[in-house]
């Protein structure tokens, strides 16, 4: 095995997002829920690292996020915006990433589209069913493993939630398929 096949193994790419029970992820081009704790562990978990999304989750954001890499997947050969790295295909957004840790941030396309590059999920599982226009799955429980959760109760006007972390089955026993 080479140098860079264990770069490669070690390489953790972390799907981030936040879910209602009925699996909606955003409503009018945005995140439904403005949790703080949510917020600041979105921070915390991509800050330093690429992050790969869409051009509508890019949309979504307040301005460019201080200390990480703004990589945006669009189909429009044309768009671009200040600040973000354009890749108009999922092998030029990873060569774009380089090596190292990177996170994907979303949309439901464009986690679908990488899926096969996640090593991690990171969800907040958002207890209501929420009104939305974009929709995705709960993670395929033949494929990932819950490794750990938080449990918070209503506050602030916001529902329960939880923040779940998942891994790819069989590689939090550090098995690797050859």
């Amino acid at each position: 095995m080479s140098n860079t096949d264990t770069a490669t193994e070690a390489r953790n790419v972390l799907f981030i997002v936040a879910r209602a029970t009925n699996g909606c992820i955003a409503k009018d081009g945005d995140v439904p829920w403005q949790i703080s704790a949510d917020l600041k562990r979105f921070k915390k978990l991509t800050m330093g690292k690429p992050m790969v999304m869409g051009r509508k989750t890019f949309d979504s954001l307040p301005g460019l996020l201080p200390g990480r890499r703004h990589i945006v997947l669009t189909r429009d050969a044309d768009w671009s915006a200040q600040g973000a790295e354009v890749a108009n295909s999922a092998a030029e957004a990873i060569a774009l990433v380089g090596e190292g840790d990177y996170s994907v941030i979303g949309g439901a396309e464009i986690f679908a589209l990488l899926a096969e590059e996640a090593t991690h999920w990171e969800i907040t599982e958002v207890h209501e069913d929420t009104a939305g226009d974009v929709f995705m799955p709960a993670p395929d429980p033949a494929e990932w493993t819950e490794t750990g959760r938080e449990c918070f109760n209503a506050a602030d006007g916001w529902p329960p939630y939880d923040f779940v972390t998942y891994e790819r089955a069989g590689e939090h026993k550090g098995e690797h398929a050859e």
